[in-house]
């Protein structure tokens, strides 16, 4: 290939990826507007909230006019929480009593099962003695755990964060191990060929390409951080959101279930972002791929 070939197809494939960072400024057509993703965001979102207020008015779901609150409703009960208290609690005090509990949960099985789940890919000793109780307990759904916590460690906060960094611990280690064993060998061939040692495949290829399967598993983990708050909180809790979510229903007041359930993704929401953020900022290297 010459050396103009060459250019111009390196040329093509640097367009080719910023092409999507490109702003079309051309004429708006009624085309453009439909099949922009800002417009099917909007009706995405306008569609859903005015099923819900149907499902609401028409009662079809059953139980009588209190069976489903409607969004007005919710709004209004989740702006009565932030003024009146709940358990001495106002909606704030609850939420940053869940928010505590994920993030110690998670923070404590990240800091064990991601070094864990490294160590497991790349010593086989390792492997070979965790992996065996790691598959033992792995099926056994966390929720599973809630009535043997409360034995070990009654209804206090130990209880609940021992839950939650069962039911994360999981998805950390299993992205970290197989971040790392999924790694191209082509990519160690490379720091080989370049004089590099055991050290330099590990430091240079290993980790920073194992990054974004963590960061998966951290998200994940997560979701199910958030997941695990809510089911230990309805058992045996006088603080948080899943609190807020049984009262609700002990009082026979879907908005306060409705509104509890919509703080509860919208925390677990904003605590993603968190992690995405933090990815961008030690994986600058991760492409975006155009188009998905």
């Amino acid at each position: 290939m010459s050396q103009e070939a060459t250019c111009n197809a390196a040329s093509s494939s640097i367009a080719n990826e910023t092409v999507g960072q490109v702003v079309d400024r051309g004429p708006m057509s009624l085309g453009r507007i439909l099949t922009n993703r800002w417009f099917l965001h909007t009706v995405s979102i306008v569609a859903f909230f005015w099923l819900w207020d149907w499902l609401a008015r028409s009662n079809v779901l059953g139980g009588g006019s209190s069976a489903l609150a409607r969004p007005h409703e919710v709004l209004e009960q989740l702006a009565v929480l932030t003024r009146e208290e709940l358990a001495e609690l106002t909606l704030w005090g609850h939420v940053w009593a869940s928010t505590q509990r994920v993030v110690i949960g998670f923070s404590i099985a990240a800091a064990i099962a991601v070094p864990l789940g490294l160590f497991m890919a790349l010593n086989r000793y390792v492997n070979a003695i965790v992996k065996p109780l790691f598959d033992l307990l792995k099926p056994m759904p966390p929720i599973s755990w809630i009535s043997i916590s409360i034995l070990w460690f009654g209804i206090g906060e130990t209880s609940k964060v021992f839950i939650i960094v069962l039911g994360t611990f999981v998805p950390c280690l299993l992205n970290a191990y197989n971040g790392v064993r999924l790694v191209e060998p082509e990519l160690y061939d490379v720091v080989r060929m370049l004089g590099g040692k055991r050290r330099d495949e590990i430091l240079h290829v290993c980790f920073p390409a194992s990054f974004p399967a963590i960061f998966a598993g951290l998200q994940i983990s997560l979701s199910i951080a958030w997941t695990c708050v809510l089911a230990a909180e309805l058992v045996s809790a006088r603080s948080g959101l899943g609190y807020i979510i049984v009262q609700g229903m002990n009082l026979s007041q879907p908005a306060m279930v409705i509104g509890g359930m919509a703080v509860i993704a919208a925390a677990a929401w904003g605590t993603t972002l968190l992690v995405t953020a933090l990815e961008r900022k030690l994986c600058p290297w991760k492409r975006k791929i155009v188009g998905l």
